[in-house]
């Protein structure tokens, strides 16, 4: 949808300009000189303003407007049973269960479903969870407030790309109207080429800014914010556990607050279960 959504908005913008009489000639001759100072502008005021693991993060995670979210809908089907099966152990033999939190690298359950086990952040979750649970707190809202801070820390951490880049959608647009104002005094045949090429600059900016910048942050958030859901999914669970409730009751609990679209069919759950 990304590379669909990068070709109407080509097509209609530039499209609707030459159909309304427009000289594409004009912007192709300014762009080379108005992207240097445009895009130079923004490239160095997010270096100033972001670290070497910063500016890491977040080119790395421009890739996610384009692959999505990294959980799917059998993912969340797939970590349900796994904590079906590592709670059920916890309520029959809590010796047993010591094997598999502290080397899930090497435990037959986790490595059932590869895809889960290969997340670091997810299985120390789960596995740090659990082993809270056999410390006997007295109070399982304890448990439940600490794996909430844990998780917005984490998710603030998550979306410092999106700021980042929506920072830069803020910055870029509006050098060449210094330069028009500078040579004010000229006649009207210099001064109407001077606007035109700094109109053609704020233009770039304006286009790169909202049609570009702007929405590649939106869509980072959302799928930074989409694969929050699976930890969220983790806590609900492993909290239903903590307060002592059936493991299919626990595993339901979880099911039923996932969002709609990426949530479990009851009946294919129970198959897999």
């Amino acid at each position: 949808y990304a590379i669909i959504g990068i070709i109407v908005l080509l097509v209609m913008v530039f499209g609707g300009y030459l159909l309304a009489g427009g000289k594409l000639a004009i912007i192709l001759k300014s762009l080379p000189f108005e992207m240097i100072m445009i895009g130079g502008a923004a490239l160095g005021a997010f270096l100033i303003g972001n670290d070497g693991a910063g500016a890491k993060h977040t080119l790395k995670d421009v890739g996610k407007v384009f692959k999505g979210p990294k959980w799917k809908q059998e993912d969340y089907r797939d970590l349900l049973c796994l904590l079906f099966e590592l709670i059920r152990i916890a309520k029959q033999n809590p010796v047993a269960l010591e094997e598999h939190i502290e080397a899930p690298g090497e435990s037959a359950i986790f490595s059932k479903y590869p895809k889960i086990q290969a997340d670091k952040e997810s299985v120390d979750l789960i596995c740090d969870t659990l082993r809270a649970a056999t410390m006997n707190y007295d109070d399982p809202h304890q448990v439940e407030e600490v794996l909430e801070k844990r998780m917005e820390a984490s998710l603030h951490h998550k979306l410092h790309s999106s700021h980042a880049l929506r920072s830069e959608a803020r910055r870029v647009g509006k050098d060449g109207v210094i330069k028009t104002m500078g040579s004010i005094d000229q006649p009207p045949e210099v001064l109407g080429k001077m606007i035109g090429g700094a109109l053609v600059g704020t233009f770039l900016g304006v286009f790169l800014a909202y049609g570009l910048v702007g929405p590649f942050a939106a869509r980072v958030k959302t799928v930074v914010e989409d694969d929050a859901h699976f930890h969220q999914l983790i806590r609900e669970v492993l909290v239903a556990n903590l307060h002592a409730h059936p493991t299919n009751i626990c595993i339901e609990v979880g099911r039923q607050n996932t969002p709609t679209h990426i949530r479990p069919d009851f009946n294919d759950l129970e198959e897999a279960l």
